[in-house]
């Protein structure tokens, strides 16, 4: 399952941002683990902390990605920034609880949490998006036990 491609609009995330996004994760991380700094985890944490609570408009990534791409950009398929914001937010999770390991002492567990995130980014830049394919089944779950709550709430 790959990441979804919605139009080539400006209203998503073009997809070489989403990709930019992906490496920054996967680099950042295998530095971090190699070279045995957390401190690298802990800079990748807020970052990506920053774009799940105010979404393109507070990520460096998007905003550097912007530029570097923007070619690319004006024609590239894009990715529903609900989808961003979902799969930032589980590595912003995973980030979170290697941080908080770092500071108890349980290094290993830091570094763990942290590598599923650069797996995570791995596989997605392989072509299977997992956190895409955990998106769809919660709003799948959701959407079977509530229904279409969005529609009943446009037509009040």
């Amino acid at each position: 399952m790959s990441a979804t491609k919605t139009s080539t609009t400006c209203v998503g995330i073009p997809f070489p941002i989403v990709k930019l996004n992906r490496w920054v994760l996967l680099v950042g991380i295998s530095t971090a683990i190699i070279i045995q700094q957390p401190i690298i985890t802990t800079l990748l944490f807020f970052i990506i902390l920053s774009a799940v609570v105010f979404g393109k408009t507070g990520s460096l990534i998007y905003i550097i990605g912007a530029r570097i791409f923007a070619k690319q950009n004006e024609t590239a398929p894009t990715e529903d920034p609900r989808l961003m914001r979902f799969n930032n937010s589980i590595a912003a999770i995973l980030l979170g609880g290697a941080q908080i390991a770092f500071l108890a002492g349980a290094t290993l567990t830091g570094w763990i949490l942290s590598g599923f995130v650069a797996i995570a980014a791995t596989v997605a830049l392989s072509g299977f998006c997992f956190g895409c394919f955990l998106f769809y089944q919660f709003n799948l779950q959701r959407f079977k036990l509530f229904g279409n709550q969005q529609a009943k709430q446009e037509k009040s």
